[in-house]
């Protein structure tokens, strides 16, 4: 019985070994392909996105004031043209379905991670109040390993303000990560775990807080994975003019609904869950 025991013990010392030495080579691989992937992202295309703030359809009037936050997809990084950006694209969607101004103005910025983007509020012109606020943001946080309690809860900071002052939000929920031919394997399988548990985290968030909230993983994921020449920029990694069209075609119907434009919601897009919380 001793021996048994004994070679038990011994054959259970040598799987916890291996075990942990499995565990760290693949933490090493890990770490070197997301410095790897860090290092290579949106160098084509440069750390600045097309300024798109303007005003579209003047002739309308009844202007509605739209705000972009986020990070580098709200910012626009990929488009080739300021018209091409997320923010233009759902500015002049939003005037057509409207028939109103759409002022837009955008303080997203590349590489920003949630905890940036009270950073942006800040920098917004003293008594300055959109009508809609859409943010998109949450890749950063991935990428950089940020945990997801921290991240929702610097959403929150940023969402509480916001709607206090009553400026309806549209949150894009965070990409799904799996999607990205520019992340390697096993990188990419744990990115997209950790990208769904984000947005999942984040939709709960905002649609509890009284905001709308768009999964940007079901409303346009499958036609980055389906299309992935037409839907990605250079760096295969930030969504090209043609993603962005896309992308804010999906997102616009929450948009309208924030407004109050009565319609039933597509697939993918989260209403409040109740009336919106004091904040």
């Amino acid at each position: 019985m001793r021996r048994s025991a004994a070679r038990v013990l011994l054959a259970s010392a040598a799987l916890v070994g291996t075990t942990a030495a499995l565990v760290a080579v693949l933490g090493g691989l890990l770490h070197r392909q997301a410095h790897a992937v860090r290092g290579v992202i949106g160098k084509p295309l440069g750390e600045r996105a097309p300024l798109a703030a303007e005003v579209y359809k003047r002739k309308y009037g009844d202007p509605v004031d739209l705000l972009l936050l986020g990070d580098s997809i709200a910012a626009g990084l990929g488009a080739a043209t300021p018209d091409e950006t997320l923010g233009a694209q759902l500015a002049k969607r939003l005037a057509k379905k409207t028939r109103r101004t759409v002022r837009l103005r955008s303080a997203a910025h590349v590489g920003s991670e949630t905890s940036m983007v009270r950073a942006q509020l800040a920098s917004l012109p003293a008594g300055y109040r959109a009508d809609v606020a859409v943010v998109v943001v949450g890749g950063n946080d991935v990428t950089h390993r940020v945990r997801t309690a921290d991240s929702v809860q610097h959403l929150r900071e940023v969402l509480e303000p916001l709607l206090a002052a009553g400026t309806e939000v549209v949150v894009g929920t965070c990409p799904d990560l799996g999607a990205l031919p520019a992340l390697p394997q096993p990188l990419r399988a744990l990115a997209s775990r950790s990208s769904r548990q984000l947005a999942a985290a984040q939709l709960d968030l905002v649609t509890g807080l009284g905001g709308h909230a768009v999964s940007l993983a079901e409303v346009v994921g499958p036609f980055f994975i389906t299309q992935p020449d037409d839907m990605f920029a250079v760096d295969r990694f930030h969504p090209s003019g043609a993603g962005y069209r896309r992308t804010a075609k999906a997102m616009l119907p929450s948009v309208l609904a924030a407004l109050g434009h009565e319609h039933p919601l597509p697939t993918g897009h989260y209403p409040p869950a109740v009336g919106r919380q004091d904040v």
